[in-house]
């Protein structure tokens, strides 16, 4: 990809350390953890993620993690867990996602949830604070985009205490799992714009 109008070779981070925190890709072995943490977080998770469910086994999710690692070495999609430091517990996920182009144009979608039970805690803003370092750092991100339901007070508030900027509002988007309609927050930073935590 050109970075600056100079093409860079660019082999993609497979985690981070910091803040108490580990955000990495997820393996095999976390499908146990996973299935756990989205089926108990369901009523949490529910109004805001549209893929949130009740109905999932540990063997379904052994394959969505196949999927994950598969996108993730082919460049498509980054799709991360969120644990402590020692990697005892699953916190929540996040993920690069490039639904603004692809890779080679530098900017993705940051995505995020916290389980219920560790929801209201600060880690949302830790979380981003994180992937905001490790995305302008050891990725090759020029933009970093976030969008939520206007709904979500604490999903934009964690944005905003991050850097991000608002650019608008997609009014009446169409929610296909139950009919609803939803406004869309949408904010981005870009590198120039972030500056580490001091």
């Amino acid at each position: 990809f050109r970075d600056n109008g100079n093409m860079v070779s660019f082999s993609t981070p497979r985690s981070t350390t910091g803040d108490g925190l580990t955000i990495r890709g997820y393996r095999v072995e976390d499908a146990q953890a996973l299935c756990e943490a989205t089926i108990s977080s369901y009523q949490h998770l529910s109004r805001f993620m549209p893929w949130a469910t009740t109905d999932q086994s540990v063997t379904e999710t052994k394959t969505l993690i196949s999927s994950f690692e598969l996108n993730y070495d082919e460049g498509t999609d980054f799709v991360l867990g969120i644990w402590r430091t020692d990697d005892s517990t699953l916190l929540g996920g996040c993920g690069f996602h490039l639904r603004e182009g692809p890779l080679e144009g530098a900017c993705a979608e940051i995505g995020m949830w916290i389980t219920a039970e560790h929801a209201g805690q600060g880690l949302g803003k830790r979380a981003l604070a994180q992937m905001l370092r490790w995305g302008f750092t050891d990725w090759h991100w020029l933009r970093l985009a976030w969008r939520c339901n206007s709904e979500n007070v604490a999903s934009i508030r964690c944005a905003r205490a991050n850097g991000f900027m608002q650019e608008g509002i997609l009014r009446g988007q169409y929610n296909p799992v139950d009919g609803s309609r939803r406004n869309t927050g949408c904010f981005a930073i870009l590198r120039e714009e972030w500056s580490p935590p001091s």
